[in-house]
């Protein structure tokens, strides 16, 4: 391996080697909290082209060695992600402004979800199929089904889980046969690359994962209509997803996207539990997650008690820097900050009551509860990214179902209550992906299905059901002579 000289700029890894743009451009890399960091290289298209083409090449080779081959890679990539720990949440930690325990718990995750793709690999298997159980005249054919890689994956990370988001695109990608091109958003693409450092350090064969660094508004509609690209995987925005999903035209999409998710309160509920859930669901990571609990729908009966439980639980808080292990850090851009002091703003002229918070200091807003909301206020059904909590009061379940289900999202649902039989039936009803019930809305474990519906996704994911999506079926019918 080549070693990764970091001065300025991170290198990219395209072909086996690590280089510098011919381009002689660089992006700067704002950290949230005013760490130093260097930047990543602007590549050009013709580079892009590059890491297409060396990929499909790659890809090849790759497509003829065993699940067990494969695996041993992963293994490996584990094995040095581990040792690289401590530097990856560093960057982390600085790149995006999550505290420092967090990132770490990121790595490590990490790791464990590759060694979980090697060994699901290896269970994956074929089926043979006996033509004669659908009528007697196909009794003398058999269909041999396998999984076949699709090719080259176009593998798209968000900011928020640089290292986690990634990876989940690229294990099940490769112990399916598949190569990579791996295009991290900009803020991410250092903790990324260096992931990509630890899989080169790895054994990585030449050309199998190329790294693509750059502005998406430069590079993104070339890469995602590039004519080798076989599918694509893409953790982001809605409308960006939306975007991507048009343009690909017939080529397979993996889409995770937005989120609204709420948490309904019932009249029974463990308000103390209910209460420490949506604290955590809705905080951490100062709500930077699109399975972040984003909206709050309590019966009348019980509200009173859960804002007061949820405004006590959230005085526990730590905010501030990310190098101070914070729960709530500054969000990772100004932008974003803007937008969720705007909807803020927008609940307060409507009449919504600020429990707590609506304090910003730079990037950094202080946990705010909202009480009071309506479904007039844009709080309650555009996505903030950031740490606000709308509370909505409702008459009854079938009012909270009704707002949840409008919403153009349909991530996850959290349900509080002590009735199972009752928590399943609404769950039958929410327009979700998946619906958590007395827990908060996260993604996990990581061998769980994960989907959204509606705005909120295209396609399975999940260790196995990453596998699968990143392969397809193969048809081989046999002819048996009779006699």
């Amino acid at each position: 391996m080549n070693k990764v000289e970091v001065i300025n700029a991170y290198p990219f890894l395209l072909n086996g080697e690590w280089k510098d743009s011919t381009s002689e451009r660089t992006i700067e890399i704002e950290s949230p909290s005013g760490a130093e960091t260097p930047g990543v290289q602007a590549m050009t298209e013709s580079e892009v082209n590059a890491a297409v083409t060396g990929a499909k090449d790659a890809q090849k080779n790759w497509a003829r060695k065993s699940f067990a081959e494969r695996a041993q890679l992963l293994y490996a990539w584990a094995d040095e992600l581990l040792l690289m720990k401590d530097e990856i949440a560093e960057t982390i930690m600085k790149e995006v402004g999550k505290g420092f325990a967090s990132a770490e718990k990121e790595v490590v995750r990490t790791a464990d979800f590759i060694t979980y793709t090697a060994e699901e690999g290896k269970r994956l298997h074929g089926e043979l199929i006996n033509g004669g159980s659908f009528n007697s005249g196909s009794a003398n054919k058999f269909a041999l089904v396998n999984r076949n890689p699709v090719g080259v994956v176009l593998a798209i990370s968000p900011f928020n889980y640089p290292v986690n988001l990634a990876a989940a695109k690229i294990a099940p990608a490769l112990i399916g046969g598949n190569a990579v091109v791996f295009k991290p958003a900009t803020q991410g693409a250092l903790s990324g690359t260096l992931m990509i450092k630890a899989l080169d350090m790895a054994g990585l064969p030449s050309g199998l994962v190329n790294l693509v660094t750059g502005k998406g508004s430069e590079i993104g509609d070339h890469l995602i209509t590039h004519p080798q690209i076989d599918l694509i995987n893409f953790t982001g925005g809605s409308e960006t997803g939306k975007s991507i999903s048009q343009k690909a035209a017939m080529v397979p999409v993996i889409l995770e996207l937005g989120g609204k998710d709420p948490a309904i309160v019932l009249e029974d509920a463990d308000l103390d539990k209910a209460a420490a859930d949506i604290v955590s669901g809705g905080y951490s990571y100062s709500g930077q997650r699109c399975t972040a609990i984003k909206r709050v729908l309590v019966q009348d009966e019980k509200a009173d008690a859960l804002v007061a439980n949820i405004k006590d639980k959230m005085d526990s808080l730590k905010i501030g820097a990310p190098e101070d292990n914070a729960d709530v850090t500054p969000l990772i851009s100004s932008k974003a900050a803007d937008y969720v002091t705007g909807l803020i703003d927008n609940a307060i002229e409507k009449g919504a009551n600020v429990v707590s918070g609506n304090h910003r200091e730079g990037n950094l807003i202080y946990p705010t509860l909202l009480d009071g909301v309506t479904t007039d206020m844009k709080i309650a059904w555009e996505e903030p990214f950031g740490p606000v909590i709308p509370v909505l009061r409702v008459k009854n379940v079938d009012e909270a179902i009704s707002i949840a289900n409008e919403s153009e999202y349909g991530l996850q649902a959290s349900i509080f209550t002590k009735n199972m039989e009752q928590a399943i039936q609404i769950g039958h009803e929410l327009e979700v992906g998946s619906v958590q019930v007395n827990g908060k809305t996260e993604r996990g474990p990581d061998h769980f299905p994960f989907l959204g519906v509606k705005s909120s996704g295209v396609g399975v994911q999940g260790i196995r059901k990453g596998i699968e999506s990143m392969t397809r079926e193969k048809v081989t019918v046999l002819n048996m002579t009779q006699g």
